[in-house]
């Protein structure tokens, strides 16, 4: 059934950017649904701008597509406006590609990104006119699963989700078509179609599982309570990148996204091990792509898409060993093309910059460096690996080379974190910006150095050396933003800083329990939505939520825990073991600094165990 076409016409008149919610984009795919045997809605919690951006999606979208027996759409979050406006008309959430009710597809899966975006999760069920919690839902309704980085510690949702992926998608998703194609028709209760789902290899079915509390809200005990739960729950990595499908006919929006550009994952994962990182962490090991792989991709996703930039994405892109010869290969290739390669993440050093310059090629666009901290300490403290030398020398020859524009990233409120640390940052940038000045002046640019400090604050995240650390009061990260707004002021010199607020309620949700699914709930009843948009924020709301459901926020946030502390996602298995970050968070403390496994000695952090491989070195000497 499709929705009221017309009166769909008639509300897209009135709101901002009636795009986002029209589809027929170049590449989409829209199938017959009396013709396959499973429909699966792909569902972002946020805009079409950001949730379009996003290649998980692009990925998932695409090898579904492949199959004969599935028509995989999408959906987003409608923005405030358009919301309202099918709220009080009473369209349903659709699909873009085929306009068919959410509530219609026999699979909705979310994608988690962001701890902030739960409330919008909630308001997409609601308004798919789907029950919130999974235990309400009829045997009609979809299976509502998640996945993303988010569910690593997937309490906090764990209530509203009939299923949760732990890990990599791109062979789980094909078997949970399987056995979705399998249980129709049988007729079975929900509870034994979740059994089905449940013994899929890094499948979580939250309903399985019971949680204990002490008074006061510490947890006694998980445990699983059906025979078929799995216990620990593995994460799913996939050995070879090469082995799965990579999508080259992408779908080219019709209007501008944030990452507008083909996108093309050149390596996964990364071992560098900054200890507040969790992606470094969660996505381990490394697996790189051959180069003949990627140019090949690059030029089909260009061909397919007539998009003049390819990005070379990974979590560190200068560490991909044959990263400047693939680099050259393609500016090479498409020199009189107008064909432009961008690396959305380098290193402080010399070569990154000879690097963006090779990629850059004449043209001088920002580069941006993330220091994370404002002194050598402190980054041995979170394993960073920088000095202050590294920086000053990359960004010396930044500004020599001919760029005047340079970001750099900071964190303030990191574990054992000081005044001289947060004044470490502020000398930094004035000695960043006096080299610009100096440089630019040597090469005879007669532009002025333009340095963005980006400032956001210290979120403990679930697997990770930092999982038991608190974060900084709110107070403490305030005074801390107020005294570098006072200190880093210079023609130049411009400093941009993450909400506290926002912060505080990421690492609650962070690290909360399935405590928090009532506060979650209360939250967007009273009207929080878009919580990640500085401008929809409603902190006082989810603060009376805390209070509503006799829940301290503090507790999670701000509160250091022991070692031997029961954590929320113990029963969550990511590869990496808890005796590898208890080790880790020691040599915090201490100020060692572990090496990257792929350039010296294996710290023993236990995913290649995990998952069979042997360790992974250098494939490049």
């Amino acid at each position: 059934m499709e929705i009221d076409l017309k009166l769909l016409e008639r509300l897209l008149v009135n709101v901002e950017k009636p795009i986002r919610y029209v589809g027929g984009e170049w590449n989409a795919i829209k199938k017959d649904h009396d013709c396959v045997d499973v429909s699966v809605l792909l569902a972002f919690p946020d805009t079409y701008e950001i949730g379009m951006s996003h290649l998980g999606l692009r990925i998932l979208y695409s090898i579904l597509n492949k199959r004969n027996d599935v028509a995989c759409e999408r959906t987003f979050m409608p923005w405030i406006d358009m919301y309202k406006a099918m709220t009080d008309a009473g369209i349903p959430l659709y699909s873009l590609e085929s306009r068919i009710p959410a509530g219609e597809f026999d699979i909705i899966g979310f994608s988690l990104q962001y701890e902030l975006s739960y409330t919008n999760v909630l308001a997409m069920l609601d308004l798919a006119d789907i029950p919130l919690f999974s235990t309400n839902r009829s045997e009609s309704d979809p299976l509502v699963i998640a996945g993303g980085p988010c569910v690593y510690n997937p309490e906090p949702i764990a209530d509203f989700m009939d299923a949760i992926l732990i890990g990599e998608g791109e062979e789980a998703i094909e078997e949970i078509i399987d056995v979705c194609k399998e249980v129709k028709g049988k007729r079975l209760s929900r509870k034994e179609m979740l059994k089905e789902y449940a013994v899929i290899p890094g499948i979580y079915v939250p309903s399985f599982y019971k949680v204990h509390y002490y008074p006061g809200g510490n947890i006694k005990s998980i445990e699983p309570e059906n025979s078929v739960a799995q216990y620990p729950v593995k994460k799913r990595a996939i050995k070879d990148l090469s082995q799965i499908h990579y999508p080259d006919d992408i779908i080219v929006p019709n209007t501008e996204i944030i990452h507008d550009r083909a996108v093309l994952e050149i390596f996964r994962g990364c071992t560098r091990g900054c200890r507040f990182c969790q992606a470094g962490m969660i996505y381990r090991p490394v697996r790189e792509r051959q180069p003949n792989s990627i140019i090949g991709l690059a030029e089909r996703l260009l061909d397919n898409t007539g998009y003049d930039e390819v990005s070379l994405m990974s979590l560190s892109s200068a560490d991909y060993p044959y990263i400047y010869e693939v680099c050259k290969d393609l500016l090479d290739k498409y020199k009189n093309q107008g064909i432009s390669i961008s690396l959305p993440s380098l290193r402080v050093d010399s070569f990154s910059v000879e690097l963006a310059k090779e990629v850059q090629r004449g043209k001088r666009t920002g580069l941006t460096f993330a220091p994370e901290a404002g002194t050598e300490r402190l980054r041995n403290v979170i394993n960073k690996g920088v000095t202050y030398d590294d920086l000053i020398t990359a960004a010396t020859h930044v500004f020599s080379e001919g760029w005047h524009s340079l970001k750099l990233y900071f964190m303030i409120g990191l574990p054992t974190e000081t005044q001289d640390d947060v004044s470490g940052i502020v000398d930094m940038a004035m000695e960043t910006l006096a080299r610009g000045r100096s440089e630019l002046k040597k090469a005879g640019i007669k532009k002025r150095p333009e340095i963005t400090v980006s400032v956001g604050s210290f979120v403990p995240k679930a697997h990770t050396p930092f999982q038991w650390q608190p974060q900084m009061p709110r107070e403490e990260l305030i005074e801390k933003q107020v005294y570098l707004k006072k200190h880093l002021r210079a023609r130049g010199l411009r400093l941009t800083w993450h909400d506290v607020n926002a912060s505080f309620l990421e690492a609650v949700l962070s690290r909360g329990s399935r405590r928090l699914s009532r506060v979650i709930e209360y939250a967007y009843h009273q009207g929080c939505k878009f919580d990640s948009w500085d401008s929809e924020l409603r902190f006082d709301k989810w603060m009376d939520g805390f209070q509503a459901a006799d829940i301290s926020p503090e507790f999670y946030g701000n509160t250091k825990w022991e070692y031997d502390r029961i954590l929320p996602w113990d029963h969550i298995n990511s590869g990496v073991s808890k005796e590898f970050l208890m080790r880790e968070a020691e040599q915090a403390l201490h100020g060692m600094f572990t090496p990257d496994c792929r350039l010296g000695q294996c710290p023993d952090c236990g995913v290649c165990k995990h998952l069979g491989i042997l360790p992974k070195t250098t494939s490049k000497t």
